[in-house]
């Protein structure tokens, strides 16, 4: 029996230094929010959010963590040896440069030693929507230790800019989107696969674009005694009345970035399971404000605390490979 660390983190415009390479599109739309991020701004951004993830996982890391707000491979990469030179730890990057519109990525880092992906089965879902949003991305994992395979998903829905209620039907046809392929995906492998999905959603758990279009419920037996709609069992709502989240905004706390699993993780005979009460929202004294606010690094135009990692905070949960 193994278990694997798994975390999701929004990384708040990691954006490549100022001089990067970018599309022409990029540079006009990013040119105020890059004007002075310099490759020492950049370093120190990263040194903070590997501080940060060397806490979680008893000192040694997520063995795959999920991230978005990500600009490119480039910066990626800077960040990914970063992580592997504190940690000792060997990961590989699962990413496509994606039409958003203000060029930030969705993607995975895993750690090669523990786990295996075949990159004719990693897939960039695009949601289609009028002005381009971040893709979902899949991947198909195999465990080294075990042999299983699992599947994982990873979303960054659009925002709510220019309101909750106005921008609600993009995450809508976001929520489709997902439903719509973790459909696909038990189709050509199975109920038995192991789904977990994983992102910012940009909605609480009990918003219409995660309980109707996502199909995502508060309810295990639902997942399990569905037959025509694979819904998927939100792990967020055990949050749900205990005042955490991942997200400060307008005086409280969202729960904006979720785990979400399919029927497979479910089943008494499940290949993966997600371990009873492991599922946590990563807060540490050095990444929050004394209220407890998740504290920002942000942008030296708009204000900058260079000791400061995100404006979310992790959330992780342990797999059970038995």
């Amino acid at each position: 029996m193994a278990n694997h660390y798994i975390t999701w983190w929004n990384l708040e415009n990691l954006f490549d230094s100022e001089n990067a390479p970018r599309t022409d599109k990029l540079c006009r739309v990013l040119k105020r929010e890059l004007e002075g991020w310099s490759d020492e701004i950049l370093e120190k951004k990263i040194n903070q959010l590997v501080k940060m993830l060397r806490m979680i996982n008893g000192s040694n890391g997520p063995d795959i963590l999920g991230v978005c707000e990500v600009e490119n491979e480039n910066v990626l990469k800077k960040f990914r040896d970063s992580l592997q030179q504190t940690l000792d730890r060997n990961y590989k990057i699962i990413h496509a440069d994606t039409q958003d519109e203000r060029g930030i990525d969705v993607a995975f880092l895993y750690d090669k030693d523990k786990f295996a992906v075949d990159s004719q089965n990693v897939f960039f879902h695009v949601i289609v929507k009028r002005y381009a949003t971040r893709d979902i991305v899949q991947a198909n994992f195999r465990s080294k230790i075990s042999n299983k395979e699992f599947v994982l998903v990873g979303n960054h829905w659009p925002s709510r800019s220019g309101g909750q209620l106005e921008s609600e039907p993009y995450r809508m046809m976001a929520g489709e989107t997902l439903a719509y392929f973790n459909q696909r995906i038990q189709d050509v492998h199975g109920q038995a696969i192991p789904i977990l999905v994983m992102g910012d959603f940009n909605d609480e758990p009990f918003n219409r674009s995660i309980t109707e279009y996502a199909k995502s419920t508060v309810s295990a037996d639902r997942v399990l005694k569905a037959r025509s709609v694979p819904w998927l069992y939100n792990l967020m709502w055990e949050a749900i009345g205990s005042r955490a989240g991942t997200f400060y905004y307008s005086d409280a706390f969202n729960l904006l970035d979720q785990f979400m699993v399919s029927r497979g993780m479910l089943v008494d005979n499940a290949m993966l399971k997600v371990q009873q009460g492991s599922m946590r929202i990563e807060v540490f004294p050095e990444m929050s404000k004394k209220n407890g606010i998740p504290r920002k690094f942000g942008r030296p135009a708009e204000g900058l605390d260079q000791d400061g990692c995100s404006d979310h905070f992790p959330i992780s949960l342990v797999l059970v490979d038995s």
